[in-house]
């Protein structure tokens, strides 16, 4: 640092509350705060007099000295306004004329194909010569803006092979082709561009409308869903409660069976067994008369037994050898049969009637065309086919997993 400067470098005013960076340079420290703080985004600080770069923002150090002391504190001009060094960073467009780091470009001008910042911009502004270019907002490729074979700034738009070329361009490449300026091609785009437009934003509008239908629908989707799971829940175990009122009747009936054929034969069992007893005693008489010695009391005795014997007709007990609960077991196996073929064909039915119901599908009428006019594949939905008997139907069946994680089947 030369030891004769009393100003900053930045804003060219004497040194205000003077700091000093490792390279020794002395700066205002709001000057120095302001240029580093719009240097941020680049990640590298550079001094603003010798360029020097800092990876990393050094700490400014307050100078003290008595140079910068001497000065009355009413001699200082008023603080300088935070000065805005706009820099290009690595998104925004440069000027063209800024050496070293470049400042951000605020136009563009079609003529010279160069772009300006504010200060550079000025003579476009100040002086007559400039008084034709055309300035447009910032533009960066401005190779694009050149005629590659000319080198001439392009101008004109040829229908003819629908490209953008220069004035040369008319003698030679493109005699005798349909040309208009690039500003008559633009306004005749910028009618076919509007309602494209708004033909993209009826179409966005449509589409927020199908959304949200779509979105009702999921809802009341869900929401049947629900209802139709709660229901059939409800009907399942009703008839679950059915089929236990229908086992316990079946139980109630094989018991009353069963107690009214014990209650018969327990007394058939009686009955026999008083008649042995009656018949044992009937036996013990005729031992003892057949072994009397009085003739007059076995006369007597036997007349009456042979009369009361051969009145007395004892009535058979015949018991069915075949007499089962059988019957009661091949039927209650056909009504489970029964129920499982009747089961399967209702689910059956079910499925084809649930699989026949569309809840969304793309509308194939109406075919897009992509960039380059040819048709666009088309979603198309894919048809369900419907189960014609439960092996068929079981497939599109996910049984549920126990708390172990194995599958649980059920079946009736």
């Amino acid at each position: 640092m030369s030891s004769d400067q009393d100003s900053c470098y930045l804003c060219k005013e004497h040194l205000r509350d003077p700091v000093s960076i490792p390279c020794g340079h002395v700066f205002c420290s709001i000057c120095l705060k302001t240029y580093w703080d719009h240097a941020d985004h680049t990640g590298s600080f550079l001094c603003p007099q010798c360029r020097v770069t800092y990876n990393k923002r050094p700490t400014p150090r307050r100078v003290g000295g008595s140079r910068y002391s001497t000065l009355p504190r009413d001699s200082f001009p008023p603080p300088p306004p935070s000065p805005d060094y706009n820099y290009a960073g690595p998104q925004d467009v440069g000027c063209d004329i800024c050496i070293g780091k470049k400042h951000k470009a605020v136009k563009t001008c079609l003529m010279c194909l160069a772009s300006y910042c504010e200060k550079h911009l000025k003579p476009h502004f100040e002086s007559a010569t400039f008084k034709r270019h055309k300035l447009v907002d910032e533009i960066g490729h401005l190779d694009r803006q050149i005629c590659p074979q000319h080198q001439k700034g392009l101008e004109l738009y040829c229908r003819t092979d629908q490209m953008c070329i220069c004035v040369l361009c008319t003698v030679k490449e493109h005699k005798g082709h349909d040309m208009v300026s690039a500003e008559q091609e633009r306004a005749e785009e910028q009618q076919r561009l509007g309602a494209t437009q708004a033909d993209v934003q009826e179409k966005i509008h449509d589409r927020l409308k199908q959304m949200e239908e779509l979105k009702q629908a999921v809802d009341a989707l869900k929401n049947s869903a629900q209802r139709a799971l709660q229901e059939c829940e409800k009907t399942f175990s009703d008839m679950i409660r059915a089929i236990e009122r229908m086992q316990q009747e079946m139980a109630k009936l094989i018991s009353s069976n069963k107690r009214a054929a014990l209650n018969n034969a327990e007394g058939h069992l009686e009955r026999l067994t008083h008649e042995i007893s009656d018949l044992k005693r009937r036996d013990n008489e005729i031992t003892q008369l057949s072994r009397t010695e009085d003739h007059i009391h076995f006369i007597q005795s036997y007349h009456m037994l042979i009369a009361q014997t051969e009145a007395e007709e004892l009535p058979t007990v015949s018991v069915n050898p075949y007499f089962s609960f059988g019957p009661v077991t091949k039927a209650v196996s056909e009504m489970k049969q029964h129920l499982n073929e009747f089961s399967n064909e209702e689910l059956v039915k079910v499925a084809k009637a649930v699989n026949k119901m569309t809840f969304c599908q793309l509308d194939e009428s109406k075919k897009r065309l992509s960039i380059k006019g040819e048709e666009a594949p088309m979603y198309k939905s894919v048809p369900v086919q419907e189960p014609q008997y439960r092996e068929d139907f079981l497939r599109y069946n996910r049984p549920p997993r126990s708390s172990r994680g194995h599958r649980v089947s059920h079946q009736l």
